[in-house]
């Protein structure tokens, strides 16, 4: 394992890489709009869309919505348009829950072959939960393409080993839900991981990635979801993390960051100009497209106007100031 040093904002990120090759192709309960329970249920899974509502939290998922495309983030958080399943993201959703799992069991048994035979089990209780992931491999007659899928978690998994030692780590916290409301009445949500706390009381959040790290030039945007989860934590207990830690199976790096209490200050601002930019689109309906490469991986090109579709009729109501001072109004049919 190597470890490389770069700089993020003033801070000093490690990054510890071993040799191997990622694996497999790019990443990618009702909740309320803009938490991050909605978006794991909209990334795994086709549902049916619920009646529309004004977001009134916002989440680490959501807000790189909102950063990448505003109006990615109104088909998802306003108008929660169905999304399709996809391999990448539900092998991502099972390597999560062996990894959370596997801490139920005595240190000494948390061992890769052991790891590993959990896969085919914990599939089987994402399909009870989901039935519609069962459409993925629907195709899959001879059951090649699930075979090698579940061969690719199953590298995922292994590799977790090879970058930590879960026998040695008793985590404080998995799959823990967080919220707080700032002092401006924003709140702020999440699921964390993995919740590490030392006997001196330091505390490391710890999240897995099954896509591959970014280049150190792209530490800062990778971060992001980091230092949201440390700001949370921060408003909420008082307590600052000492240590983020961002686990790449696919690439298997590792990245750490220290924050520290301007970080997470510079951050609170940030949220709360983002925010503020949400609320504005929500008044006036003008939810803009932002062109990028990763368009050819959203669901909704049929309704974005950078591909010749219409949206959705605007189901909220806009303010009558905002209406009359914007020409572009709804960003679809009235």
């Amino acid at each position: 394992m190597v470890c490389r040093s770069l700089s993020v904002a003033g801070r000093r990120v490690c990054v510890m890489s071993t040799s191997q090759q990622p694996v497999g192709g790019p990443s990618a309960a009702a909740a309320e709009p803009g938490s991050d329970a909605e978006a794991d249920g909209a990334a795994t899974a086709a549902v049916v869309p619920r009646p529309a509502a004004e977001p009134m939290s916002l989440s680490p998922s959501r807000a790189g919505d909102f950063m990448q495309c505003p109006l990615l983030y109104r088909f998802r958080v306003i108008d929660r348009l169905p999304e399709k399943p996809s391999e990448a993201a539900t092998r991502g959703t099972l390597v999560h829950a062996v990894l959370e799992r596997l801490f139920d069991d005595p240190a000494l048994q948390r061992t890769a072959p052991r790891a590993k035979a959990m896969i085919p089990g914990q599939w089987q209780r994402l399909l009870e939960t989901k039935p519609e992931l069962g459409e993925l491999f629907a195709e899959d007659a001879g059951g090649e393409r699930l075979a090698r899928w579940l061969g690719e978690a199953e590298q995922l998994v292994e590799r977790w080993f090879s970058l930590e030692d879960p026998t040695r780590l008793e985590p404080a916290e998995r799959e823990m839900f967080v919220e707080t409301e700032l002092d401006s009445g924003l709140r702020l949500r999440g699921v964390i991981d993995r919740v590490d706390i030392a006997p001196t009381g330091e505390v490391r959040i710890v999240d897995y990635k099954t896509g591959k790290a970014p280049r150190p030039e792209y530490s800062e945007g990778a971060l992001f979801q980091m230092k949201f989860y440390a700001l949370v934590i921060w408003r909420l207990k008082n307590v600052l993390p000492r240590r983020l830690q961002l686990v790449y199976l696919g690439s298997g790096d590792v990245l750490t960051y220290d924050p520290a209490m301007e970080d997470l200050e510079r951050m609170e601002r940030k949220l709360l100009a983002l925010w503020e930019a949400i609320r504005q689109a929500t008044r006036t309906g003008d939810w803009r497209p932002r062109p990028t490469k990763l368009c050819g991986w959203c669901d909704h090109q049929e309704f974005c106007p950078e591909f010749g579709g219409t949206p959705p009729v605007y189901p909220l109501s806009i303010s009558p100031a905002a209406s009359a001072e914007d020409g572009q109004g709804r960003m679809g049919p009235v």
